[in-house]
């Protein structure tokens, strides 16, 4: 395969999974500018690593989220050392499409335990099977479906509330 030919399908593989790894990556740090560093070294390694060939997605999940953790670590030592104080929360806007439910859903995965929100995000947006998933954060797949499955309930739970905290005549 040409380099040219090589090079396109890399465009599409990306055009196409890149929103959903921009979602995770923006899940995992701290504002917009980190996902993107994130996600591009990520990708970055990937191509590196695969010769130039199509990788795993559940590598490049698992890249994103090591890159992150990594990233997180330098930042809380820079803080430490310079004395600085930095925002913990998550920036707005982490979710690539920005209609109103999406804003409303980013909320909701924000108000349940983190790691049952990394696994719905891995499992719906990022489209990976349950053993990629616990591939991708190094834990064995019965966690994960149990996860999974505490996280749609929290997640069910959490928009209820908010759906009635919004029109107290529902109930």
């Amino acid at each position: 395969m040409g380099d040219e030919t090589l090079s396109s399908v890399w465009r599409h593989w990306v055009a196409g999974n890149g929103p959903r790894l921009l979602l995770f990556a923006r899940q995992q740090t701290r504002c917009e500018e980190d996902a993107r560093d994130v996600l591009q070294e990520a990708l970055v390694d990937a191509w590196r690593r695969s010769g130039g060939a199509i990788p795993d997605l559940a590598l490049v999940f698992a890249g994103i989220r090591r890159r992150a953790i990594d990233f997180a670590r330098r930042e809380e030592r820079r803080r430490r050392r310079d004395g600085e104080w930095r925002a913990t929360a998550f920036g707005e806007g982490w979710f690539v499409d920005e209609t109103v439910e999406h804003r409303e859903l980013e909320q909701a995965l924000r108000g349940i335990r983190a790691d049952f929100a990394e696994v719905v995000v891995l499992k719906i947006w990022g489209g990976l099977t349950f053993d990629e998933v616990a591939r991708t954060l190094g834990v064995n797949a019965s966690t994960v479906a149990s996860r999974y499955r505490y996280g749609l309930r929290d997640l069910q739970v959490f928009l209820e509330g908010s759906e009635k905290s919004l029109n107290p005549h529902s109930a």
